[in-house]
Protein backbone atom coordinates (compact mmCIF):
# COMPACT_ATOMS: atom_id res chain seq x y z
CA UNK A 1 0.00 0.00 0.00
CA UNK A 2 2.86 2.25 0.30
CA UNK A 3 5.51 0.75 -2.12
CA UNK A 4 8.10 4.03 -2.64
CA UNK A 5 6.69 6.37 -0.18
CA UNK A 6 9.17 7.90 1.80
CA UNK A 7 7.52 8.85 5.27
CA UNK A 8 9.33 11.42 8.00
CA UNK A 9 7.81 10.33 11.45
CA UNK A 10 8.47 12.13 14.55
CA UNK A 11 8.25 11.22 17.66
CA UNK A 12 9.63 7.57 18.11
CA UNK A 13 11.20 7.37 21.95
CA UNK A 14 11.26 3.79 22.17
CA UNK A 15 9.56 0.29 20.73
CA UNK A 16 6.53 1.06 22.80
CA UNK A 17 5.51 4.43 21.17
CA UNK A 18 2.88 4.87 18.64
CA UNK A 19 5.18 6.69 16.29
CA UNK A 20 7.44 3.36 16.51
CA UNK A 21 4.26 0.76 15.26
CA UNK A 22 3.83 3.57 12.61
CA UNK A 23 6.96 3.33 11.22
CA UNK A 24 6.86 -0.27 11.12
CA UNK A 25 3.63 -0.88 9.78
CA UNK A 26 4.61 1.57 7.01
CA UNK A 27 7.81 -0.28 6.35
CA UNK A 28 6.12 -3.51 6.09
CA UNK A 29 3.65 -1.90 3.65
CA UNK A 30 6.80 -1.07 1.08
CA UNK A 31 8.05 2.75 2.98
CA UNK A 32 11.03 4.15 3.30
CA UNK A 33 11.39 5.74 6.45
CA UNK A 34 13.51 8.61 8.64
CA UNK A 35 13.10 9.54 12.24
CA UNK A 36 13.49 12.63 13.72
CA UNK A 37 14.89 12.93 17.35
CA UNK A 38 16.68 15.35 19.22
CA UNK A 39 19.16 15.58 22.42
CA UNK A 40 19.14 13.20 24.81
CA UNK A 41 16.12 11.43 23.94
CA UNK A 42 18.28 10.44 20.36
CA UNK A 43 20.21 7.75 21.62
CA UNK A 44 16.73 6.52 22.94
CA UNK A 45 15.21 6.82 19.14
CA UNK A 46 18.03 5.70 17.61
CA UNK A 47 18.04 2.40 19.74
CA UNK A 48 14.23 2.40 18.33
CA UNK A 49 15.74 2.92 14.82
CA UNK A 50 17.96 0.18 14.96
CA UNK A 51 15.08 -2.61 15.80
CA UNK A 52 12.62 -1.47 12.80
CA UNK A 53 12.01 -3.99 10.26
CA UNK A 54 14.90 -2.35 8.49
CA UNK A 55 17.29 0.05 10.42
CA UNK A 56 16.12 3.63 9.68
CA UNK A 57 18.20 6.76 9.80
CA UNK A 58 17.30 9.22 12.88
CA UNK A 59 17.69 13.51 11.54
CA UNK A 60 18.18 16.20 14.77
CA UNK A 61 14.62 17.80 15.24
CA UNK A 62 13.75 19.78 18.43
CA UNK A 63 10.08 21.36 16.98
CA UNK A 64 10.28 24.03 18.85
CA UNK A 65 14.09 25.08 17.60
CA UNK A 66 13.58 27.82 14.38
CA UNK A 67 17.24 26.43 13.87
CA UNK A 68 16.46 22.75 13.57
CA UNK A 69 13.14 23.76 11.23
CA UNK A 70 15.40 25.61 8.76
CA UNK A 71 17.84 22.66 8.53
CA UNK A 72 15.10 19.89 8.69
CA UNK A 73 14.91 20.02 4.45
CA UNK A 74 18.45 19.88 3.95
CA UNK A 75 19.02 17.11 6.08
CA UNK A 76 15.77 15.46 4.37
CA UNK A 77 17.49 16.33 0.84
CA UNK A 78 20.59 14.20 2.18
CA UNK A 79 18.71 11.00 1.26
CA UNK A 80 15.73 11.84 -0.31
CA UNK A 81 14.45 13.78 -3.51
CA UNK A 82 11.32 14.76 -1.76
CA UNK A 83 8.81 13.54 1.23
CA UNK A 84 5.74 11.97 0.68
CA UNK A 85 4.48 11.71 4.29
CA UNK A 86 5.00 13.06 7.71
CA UNK A 87 3.87 11.93 10.81
CA UNK A 88 3.35 15.02 13.78
CA UNK A 89 3.87 12.23 17.13
CA UNK A 90 4.55 15.36 19.42
CA UNK A 91 3.57 16.68 22.81
CA UNK A 92 4.34 17.83 26.13
CA UNK A 93 2.88 19.83 28.48
CA UNK A 94 5.08 20.95 32.06
CA UNK A 95 3.89 18.98 34.65
CA UNK A 96 2.36 21.95 35.96
CA UNK A 97 -0.17 21.61 33.01
CA UNK A 98 -1.19 18.46 34.46
CA UNK A 99 -3.30 16.37 37.05
CA UNK A 100 -6.51 18.37 37.82
CA UNK A 101 -5.68 21.86 39.16
CA UNK A 102 -6.72 23.48 35.97
CA UNK A 103 -6.99 26.77 37.36
CA UNK A 104 -3.22 27.11 39.27
CA UNK A 105 -1.19 26.26 35.91
CA UNK A 106 0.15 29.11 34.88
CA UNK A 107 0.61 31.18 31.91
CA UNK A 108 4.11 29.85 30.72
CA UNK A 109 2.92 26.18 31.26
CA UNK A 110 0.10 26.92 28.91
CA UNK A 111 2.18 28.53 26.62
CA UNK A 112 4.47 25.43 26.19
CA UNK A 113 2.04 22.69 25.90
CA UNK A 114 0.29 24.84 22.94
CA UNK A 115 3.88 25.47 21.19
CA UNK A 116 5.13 21.56 21.66
CA UNK A 117 2.01 19.81 20.86
CA UNK A 118 -0.12 22.32 18.50
CA UNK A 119 1.99 25.02 16.97
CA UNK A 120 4.85 22.15 16.24
CA UNK A 121 2.47 20.63 13.38
CA UNK A 122 2.15 23.93 11.77
CA UNK A 123 5.65 24.15 12.03
CA UNK A 124 6.91 20.83 10.74
CA UNK A 125 4.20 20.80 7.77
CA UNK A 126 6.02 24.30 6.66
CA UNK A 127 9.60 23.17 6.97
CA UNK A 128 8.78 20.25 4.44
CA UNK A 129 6.52 21.89 2.30
CA UNK A 130 9.67 22.58 -0.20
CA UNK A 131 9.77 19.02 -0.55
CA UNK A 132 5.69 18.08 -0.70
CA UNK A 133 4.05 17.82 -3.84
CA UNK A 134 1.15 16.51 -4.95
CA UNK A 135 0.01 13.37 -3.10
CA UNK A 136 1.98 14.66 0.10
CA UNK A 137 -0.20 13.57 3.48
CA UNK A 138 0.13 15.34 7.33
CA UNK A 139 -0.69 13.67 9.88
CA UNK A 140 -0.76 14.60 13.54
CA UNK A 141 -1.78 12.07 16.44
CA UNK A 142 -4.87 13.43 18.99
CA UNK A 143 -6.99 12.68 21.56
CA UNK A 144 -10.58 13.46 21.56
CA UNK A 145 -10.39 17.06 22.44
CA UNK A 146 -14.69 17.57 22.10
CA UNK A 147 -14.88 17.16 26.13
CA UNK A 148 -13.26 17.81 29.17
CA UNK A 149 -11.02 15.04 30.53
CA UNK A 150 -9.91 13.94 33.94
CA UNK A 151 -6.45 15.36 34.77
CA UNK A 152 -6.03 16.29 30.70
CA UNK A 153 -6.38 19.80 31.44
CA UNK A 154 -3.76 22.32 29.46
CA UNK A 155 -2.99 19.10 27.61
CA UNK A 156 -6.61 18.24 26.52
CA UNK A 157 -6.46 22.62 25.56
CA UNK A 158 -3.27 22.18 23.23
CA UNK A 159 -5.02 18.76 21.70
CA UNK A 160 -8.07 21.50 21.04
CA UNK A 161 -5.73 23.65 19.33
CA UNK A 162 -4.30 20.82 17.50
CA UNK A 163 -7.59 20.08 16.04
CA UNK A 164 -7.87 23.66 14.74
CA UNK A 165 -4.24 24.02 13.28
CA UNK A 166 -4.72 20.88 11.48
CA UNK A 167 -8.13 22.35 9.63
CA UNK A 168 -6.27 25.86 8.93
CA UNK A 169 -2.92 23.71 7.13
CA UNK A 170 -5.83 21.35 5.04
CA UNK A 171 -7.24 24.66 3.82
CA UNK A 172 -3.54 26.18 2.73
CA UNK A 173 -1.46 23.04 1.96
CA UNK A 174 -4.60 21.43 -0.33
CA UNK A 175 -3.97 23.65 -3.59
CA UNK A 176 -1.14 22.30 -3.63
CA UNK A 177 -2.32 18.41 -3.32
CA UNK A 178 -0.91 17.91 0.53
CA UNK A 179 -3.82 16.60 2.76
CA UNK A 180 -3.81 17.40 6.37
CA UNK A 181 -5.49 14.82 9.19
CA UNK A 182 -5.36 13.64 12.37
CA UNK A 183 -6.02 10.55 14.43
CA UNK A 184 -7.42 10.44 17.26
CA UNK A 185 -6.46 7.69 19.54
CA UNK A 186 -7.67 5.54 22.12
CA UNK A 187 -5.50 5.43 25.22
CA UNK A 188 -2.22 3.59 24.33
CA UNK A 189 -0.19 2.68 27.36
CA UNK A 190 3.81 4.50 25.88
CA UNK A 191 5.98 6.64 27.47
CA UNK A 192 4.26 9.71 27.20
CA UNK A 193 0.93 8.46 28.71
CA UNK A 194 3.16 7.44 31.56
CA UNK A 195 3.23 10.97 32.62
CA UNK A 196 -0.78 11.61 32.10
CA UNK A 197 -2.03 11.35 35.89
CA UNK A 198 -4.77 8.93 36.25
CA UNK A 199 -3.88 7.68 32.62
CA UNK A 200 -4.53 3.66 34.23
CA UNK A 201 -8.16 4.50 35.28
CA UNK A 202 -8.53 6.07 31.86
CA UNK A 203 -7.15 3.16 29.86
CA UNK A 204 -9.81 0.90 32.16
CA UNK A 205 -12.78 2.78 31.30
CA UNK A 206 -12.20 2.64 27.91
CA UNK A 207 -11.61 -1.28 27.83
CA UNK A 208 -14.93 -1.20 29.53
CA UNK A 209 -16.97 1.10 27.59
CA UNK A 210 -16.03 0.73 23.78
CA UNK A 211 -18.27 -0.89 21.73
CA UNK A 212 -15.02 -3.08 19.82
CA UNK A 213 -13.23 -3.21 23.19
CA UNK A 214 -9.72 -1.79 23.45
CA UNK A 215 -6.31 -2.59 23.75
CA UNK A 216 -4.36 -0.21 25.74
CA UNK A 217 -0.67 -1.85 24.89
CA UNK A 218 -1.87 -2.35 20.89
CA UNK A 219 -0.77 0.56 18.76
CA UNK A 220 -1.50 -1.59 15.87
CA UNK A 221 -4.72 -0.03 15.19
CA UNK A 222 -3.94 3.37 15.65
CA UNK A 223 -0.80 3.04 13.22
CA UNK A 224 -3.12 0.98 10.33
CA UNK A 225 -4.97 4.44 9.85
CA UNK A 226 -1.91 6.38 10.04
CA UNK A 227 -0.75 3.99 7.22
CA UNK A 228 -4.33 4.16 5.29
CA UNK A 229 -3.90 8.16 5.57
CA UNK A 230 -0.29 8.43 4.18
CA UNK A 231 -1.32 6.29 1.32
CA UNK A 232 -3.17 7.49 -2.02
CA UNK A 233 -6.25 5.30 -0.94
CA UNK A 234 -7.20 8.19 1.17
CA UNK A 235 -6.68 11.04 -1.41
CA UNK A 236 -10.17 12.56 -1.15
CA UNK A 237 -9.32 12.88 2.45
CA UNK A 238 -8.70 15.92 4.32
CA UNK A 239 -9.05 17.74 7.16
CA UNK A 240 -10.39 14.86 8.82
CA UNK A 241 -10.31 13.64 12.24
CA UNK A 242 -10.45 9.84 12.42
CA UNK A 243 -11.27 8.10 15.57
CA UNK A 244 -9.47 4.92 16.00
CA UNK A 245 -10.48 4.05 20.36
CA UNK A 246 -12.98 1.01 19.38
CA UNK A 247 -16.16 3.05 19.26
CA UNK A 248 -15.48 4.96 22.87
CA UNK A 249 -16.06 8.67 21.08
CA UNK A 250 -19.89 7.89 19.70
CA UNK A 251 -20.93 6.68 23.26
CA UNK A 252 -22.46 9.24 25.59
CA UNK A 253 -22.22 7.36 28.67
CA UNK A 254 -20.39 4.32 29.59
CA UNK A 255 -22.28 1.77 31.60
CA UNK A 256 -20.96 1.23 35.02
Amino acid sequence: MLDGKKILITGVVNRHSIAFATAARAQELGAEVLLTSFGRVRRMTERAAARLPEVAGVLELDVNSDEDLAALPALVRERWDRVDGVLHAVAHAPADALGGDFLATPRASAAEAFETSAYSLKAVAASLRPLMGEGGSVVGLDFDATVAWPSYDWMGVAKAALESVSRYLARDLGPAGIRVNLVSAGPVKTTAAGGVPGFDELAGTWGRGAPLGWDEKDPGPVADATCFLFSDLSRGISGEIVHVDGGFHALGAVSP
